[in-house]
Order: structure tokens, then C-alpha cells, then sequence
């Protein structure tokens, strides 16, 4: 019995990290402190809210990415809720404060979300401001117009309609849609209208963001008006990177 006893205090004395002796140590790649924080925790801005929706491309050229949405929670932590395969203009990505007009680009810049509207109704559990489209909805986007980059329900007499869109024609687009607040909150002409987070069409968008039907309805029934969400559109890495908006 005694000998049993002393072999295993000799064994134990032996064993790794007995009498001192240093750890195995953690691989880099394993320790927690080499997880890259959130998206939104490396930013400049998020808008204040407690809900951001961050769409992003490789470089300016890009015409497809992600669009991820976020959320606070304990701690002030941000959190993915979801993810989907985005698409931007045909001509990629411009600096929202210098983008021009009927370029095909999506503008680059931290924006508030005014409100969601659709052809179809409003997803179940949609919380947000919604506008039901109608034969009579068309946005503004005639730079000599009163109603620039705005909503209307009937065409006013200085828009002319080569430079508005009909909404209730785009029906697989704006099957569901949430209007970003680029250029919005004070226009200015010739810089641009009519730019939404909208279902996917047939390929990269005029100017706007995309994602699949089925996202932008996960999306619709997430975003909460009392949360204040905005969205962040920008690049991997450069000027107009996203962490920089």
C-alpha cells in the first residue's frame, strides 16, 4: 500500500505543471483576445441607435458584398442577427457627399432609415413606418421640382415623369423596401434621389442596395423605429471604408 502511495506522489510530481512549471500554452489563434471585435465596435459611427444595418463591398468597383444587420445588447455588445448577399450599382460605389446624379452608383456614408414601404403588404411583426404602394405612388427625382427626392401620391405638375419612378412598376423590387436617408433630410440638387434597400431585381441596381425577398422581409420585421436604426454603406478597406463613415 505504501509503495502504491509513493508512486503516485512521484507521478504527480512529474506531471505537467507540477512544481511551478509553465502552462501549455494557448495558440494564438485559439486565444480569445485574437477574435477581431464586431463590425460595428470598430467603427466611427453608428448612428447612436441600438440597431445598424452595415452593407459592404470589397472596393468601390464592386458590385456585389454583404449586408449584415446588428443589434445591442447586454453590455452595450453588438451582435449579427443576420446576414445576406447584397448588390449595388452597376458602377459600384461613390463617396455620398460627392457623388453625382444618374451615375449608377450606390453612395458611401452613414444614413438614417425614414421609413419602409411596399407593393405587397407589410411583412408579419413589421414594427417600422410602412407606405402600402399605389397605382398613385411615384418618388420624385426631378431636380426642378418641389417634391425632389420625396415620396408623392400623384405626380405634382413640376415633376416630370421621364424623372420620377412609378413605384407599382417595380414590383418585384419594391416588393418590400426601406428608403435609405441619403440626401434626403435636405436635398441637394443633382446629387441624387431615390435611393432604397430594396428585394433583388434581375442584377446590380442604379444606385440603391439589394438583397434577397426573403432578408429584406427578416429585415422589415426586425427593425424597430424606437431603436433608432441606420445603415452603413461602404468598403472593405480605403477612403470609403465602412469603418470610417
Amino acid at each position: 500500500m505504501r509503495h502504491r502511495l509513493a508512486l503516485a506522489a512521484a507521478t504527480a510530481l512529474l506531471a505537467p505543471g507540477a512544481l511551478g512549471a509553465a502552462p501549455t500554452p494557448v495558440p494564438p489563434s485559439l486565444s480569445p483576445a485574437a477574435a477581431p471585435r464586431p463590425l460595428p465596435e470598430r467603427m466611427a459611427r453608428t448612428g447612436g441607435g441600438e440597431q445598424l444595418i452595415t452593407a459592404v463591398a470589397a472596393r468601390t468597383g464592386s458590385t456585389t458584398g454583404t449586408v449584415t444587420w446588428w443589434e445591442r445588447r447586454g453590455r452595450g455588445r453588438w451582435a449579427a442577427v443576420g446576414s445576406a448577399p447584397a448588390r449595388f450599382g452597376t458602377n459600384g460605389l461613390a463617396a455620398g457627399g460627392t457623388r453625382r446624379q444618374n451615375t449608377a452608383t450606390t453612395p458611401t456614408g452613414l444614413y438614417g432609415l425614414p421609413f419602409a414601404f411596399g407593393v405587397r403588404a407589410a411583412p408579419a411583426g413589421t414594427r417600422y413606418p410602412f407606405r402600402r404602394v399605389t397605382d398613385r405612388s411615384w418618388w420624385c427625382q426631378d431636380n426642378q421640382s418641389r417634391a425632389y427626392n420625396r415620396w408623392v401620391e400623384g405626380l405634382p405638375r413640376d415633376c416630370r415623369a421621364t424623372e420620377a419612378e412609378r413605384l407599382a412598376e417595380y414590383r418585384t423590387q419594391y416588393a418590400h423596401a426601406l428608403v435609405i436617408g441619403y440626401n434626403y433630410r435636405r436635398p441637394v440638387r443633382g446629387r441624387g434621389a431615390g435611393i432604397f434597400l430594396h428585394v433583388h431585381g434581375r442584377g446590380a441596381t442604379t444606385g440603391c442596395v439589394s438583397v434577397p425577398a426573403a432578408a429584406m422581409a427578416r429585415l422589415l420585421s426586425w427593425v424597430d423605429e424606437r431603436r433608432a436604426p441606420h445603415i452603413a454603406i461602404g468598403t472593405v478597406a480605403g477612403s470609403t471604408a465602412v469603418t470610417g463613415v
